[in-house]
């Protein structure tokens, strides 16, 4: 369906049962569940689907060890069950990974030996692998980096391991294959009141910049950490939800830690855990925890976030990475509902929230991407319940996902799964964007014609994860990706310069300091595409 088709599907004259506004993961995962149950679903993002924390994750469905440690089994139990249930239904996004805790004192592998079996318990049928103690030798050939000074073993455990844009993507595809309807850089501008009830929403066409409006019985905000703002635009008194935190991650090669298996480190001198995951043939480090007081669309990585997350990593592994080895650094924000004053944001809870407004609205905020389905699902419930629409049985535990295939396709043709075959037939299958990067020309043809891609960015950050693999060589895959764009969407030199430029401010903020395109070589490739 071309982008004028889905605005002409999203504007005809009716009242759809549920309005969602919000294109990540608790906003997706609330469309696939509506619509699933056989109700009329909008949704509607400001930008693209996960542009905001859904893509900027660890890349783990996870019970969540941490949680287990702060005493909130019934968290984890669900998480666990929730792993279990996406693995199953989308094999061709989720795979196990083990982890290796290091031991470096003599009672660490007994005492997270016995937590870490307790997680197992919790996950009853649907358990990974079981976790078990290793020997030096064990651990040092599943983590052939890890420092050898003073290592008596550990313990390995079992995880899972996902692409959070592409299980966005993913979800968006299994929206419309199920009769829903979603347009992306379409924000909302304002909710549309009748009675003191909210009845729908105004929103905007940032393409053509008309305007539109939507009407629903029930709106739900699935905003992340924006949440109070489209709040706001019911009560502009409203007292804020959110208590956001940062989260950092910074992405090196793989010779960092080589092998298939991750290293966790169970308590940080902060009092976090720290993962280190092989991830698209890279290695992804974090995670920070720091407090942030507004909320913005590209956070930015502090440095001495950073500098925790290179020093933590130095402690365990040799050779460690420098800033010099960071092919890029990302950050997200974690929408946490606010506690008591003065609560640490690390020490709040990962549950999610419902909340209903006087004017009706409903707002679903906080969990994590492995609950997106649980969150959904308790989010289309609520809204059913309070408008009186049939109530109907969820279907989404036992839902394949679109694409979902056990076919062990390389990279990086698994994340599509089924639909592999298809975007090896276009254009540019076997022509690499870039020598540094996994992808191939004919994905950024498939991005256009079929996942909603409408920016350079959508492309390299979302539909690819070229951004986030190594920053630098997605600046200088941008004017080949801004040019097959162009083929596909009828868009002219002006635009493709227009984008090239665009992407590189942003590749820019992934890029530690020295990685900053010049003015003279951002300049010359504008030149290079309007002669094309």
């Amino acid at each position: 369906m071309k982008r004028e088709e889905r605005i002409e599907a999203a504007t005809r004259p009716q009242t759809w049962d549920m309005l969602i506004i919000g294109g990540g993961a608790s906003g997706l995962g609330t469309a696939v569940e509506a619509a699933t149950r056989g109700y009329s679903v909008l949704l509607l993002e400001s930008h693209d689907y996960a542009k905001g924390t859904s893509s900027r994750s660890t890349k783990l469905v996870h019970g969540g060890v941490r949680y287990l440690a702060q005493g909130n089994v019934s968290l984890v139990r669900e998480a666990l069950h929730e792993r279990g249930l996406l693995k199953r239904n989308a094999p061709h996004l989720v795979r196990d990974l083990g982890f290796v805790i290091a031991a470096y004192k003599w009672w660490s592998a007994p005492f997270y030996g016995i937590g870490l079996k307790m997680y197992d318990l919790l996950a009853g049928k649907l358990n990974l692998q079981n976790s078990r103690y290793i020997g030096k030798a064990e651990a040092l050939k599943l983590a052939p980096t890890l420092k050898k000074d003073g290592l008596g073993g550990g313990i390995l455990y079992f995880d899972g391991q996902f692409d959070d844009s592409r299980l966005a993507i993913t979800l968006l595809r299994t929206l419309e294959d199920h009769g829903g309807v979603a347009v992306n850089h379409a924000p909302v501008t304002g909710l549309r009141m009748d009675g003191g009830k909210v009845v729908g929403a105004n929103w905007r066409d940032d393409e053509t910049g008309q305007t539109h409006e939507a009407r629903a019985r029930v709106v739900v905000n699935a905003t992340g950490v924006f949440v109070d703002d489209l709040r706001r635009m019911e009560d502009p008194a409203v007292r804020p939800m959110l208590s956001p935190s940062q989260g950092v991650h910074v992405v090196v090669d793989r010779r960092f830690l080589p092998g298939d298996s991750a290293l966790m480190v169970p308590r940080t001198n902060d009092g976090r855990v720290l993962f280190a995951v092989p991830w698209h043939d890279h290695v992804v480090i974090g995670t920070t925890d720091t407090p942030v007081p507004d909320v913005s669309w590209e956070p930015r990585a502090l440095p001495e976030e950073v500098d925790f997350i290179l020093g933590t990593a130095a402690q365990y592994l040799d050779p460690a990475p420098t800033r010099a080895d960071v092919r890029s650094v990302y950050a997200g924000l974690r929408p946490l509902v606010k506690a008591a004053e003065g609560t640490d944001t690390k020490a709040l809870s990962r549950d999610h929230v419902i909340r209903i407004s006087a004017g009706g609205m409903l707002t679903l905020t906080g969990g994590k991407w492995t609950t997106y389905r649980r969150m959904g699902a308790d989010a289309v419930t609520r809204a059913a319940e309070l408008v009186g629409l049939p109530r109907r049985m969820s279907l989404t535990e036992g839902l394949s996902l679109h694409g979902a295939t056990h076919d062990d396709l390389p990279e990086p043709w698994k994340v599509y799964g089924t639909d592999a075959e298809r975007i090896q037939a276009l254009p540019g299958a076997s022509v690499r964007l870039h020598p540094e990067l996994p992808y191939m020309e004919a994905e950024v043809r498939w991005a256009a014609q079929q996942e909603q891609a409408r920016t350079v960015e959508d492309v390299l950050s979302r539909r690819t994860r070229a951004l986030l693999l190594n920053a630098r060589a997605s600046a200088d895959a941008a004017p080949r990706v801004a040019a097959i764009m162009a083929e596909e969407l009828g868009k002219d030199g002006a635009w493709q310069a227009e984008q090239v430029q665009a992407y590189r401010e942003v590749a820019a903020g992934y890029m530690l300091p020295g990685g900053v395109f010049s003015a003279d070589v951002v300049s010359r490739e504008k030149m290079e595409i309007r002669s094309v």
